[in-house]
């Protein structure tokens, strides 16, 4: 059994993203090992560029300040490495975009990838229609780590049917149009779009885009089979004195609650 097939026996899983070098790179390291050693049961590993247009401006502010201190997509895996020698072993996904991966050369990027220990990529700026030298990237590899597929409200039936159905791994699913960020609320008509998504898909259904507190954790996580945050545990753990700590207790809080549930 993958790591991924692994993580779901715990659902709802608690998925946080974090991007790699924010606020410095060593320190965006020892974040992701306090996440995963403290509650977290799937990491989103960010890859920072310079237009990422599926992101909010916490995670925009973010990815820049890493930009500016030099993070690199090598640099990047080479700290995915040093996460697995610290013994993290739960998946971690790579989320970037796919500008930077190509520049680094796509099947030499899923290569190295894979060596150093990532589990599978999300690209939000890649569509379905356009994925295939991607894919074909993936299944040239002997563990083909899955394109996780992303999904939104906007889909229309014949597309969430057609995604879903070929999903590898787990499924994004969006649950507002628009940025990512933390909402006051929930999206209306949240449930009956994880049960579109279901009836076309065996593999599990994961939200995110506007879950900022461990509440809204909870209410998700009692309908789909995880739990994506972002923008908070970035703004929460990038604007802490003690960033590591602050990890571990955001980690911890966010288990809990949808151990709860």
């Amino acid at each position: 059994m993958n790591r991924i097939e692994n993580a779901f026996n715990n659902k709802p899983i608690f998925m946080p993203y974090f991007p790699l070098g924010y606020p410095d790179l060593d320190t965006s390291i020892d974040v992701i090992e306090a996440l995963a050693k403290n509650g977290a049961d799937l990491i989103e590993v960010g890859l920072s560029f310079s237009d990422p247009l599926a992101d909010g401006p916490v995670i925009q502010h973010a990815t820049q300040i890493a930009l500016e201190k030099g993070i690199t997509v090598k640099k990047s895996l080479e700290a995915v490495k040093e996460l697995r020698q610290r013994s993290v072993d739960i998946p971690l996904i790579l989320m970037g975009y796919y500008n930077p991966m190509l520049a680094y050369r796509l099947e030499k990027f899923v290569r190295d990838a894979v060596e150093v220990g990532a589990d599978g990529f999300i690209v939000p700026d890649l569509p379905m229609e356009e994925s295939d030298e991607f894919v074909g990237a993936t299944h040239a590899s002997p563990l083909q780590p899955p394109l996780i597929p992303m999904l939104a409200p906007t889909s229309s039936p014949e597309r969430m049917e057609r995604i879903a159905r070929n999903a590898k791994g787990f499924i994004y699913l969006v649950s507002v149009t628009g940025i990512t960020g933390e909402r006051k609320s929930l999206a209306k008509g949240l449930g009956d779009l994880i049960s579109q998504v279901r009836e076309h898909t065996s593999a599990p259904v994961c939200v995110g885009f506007g879950i900022g507190t461990p509440e809204q954790a909870k209410q998700v996580g009692a309908l789909a089979d995880g739990v994506i945050v972002g923008t908070a545990c970035v703004r929460t753990i990038g604007g802490s004195e003690t960033p590591v700590e602050t990890a571990k207790q955001f980690a911890a809080e966010f288990r809990s609650a949808l151990s709860k549930r």
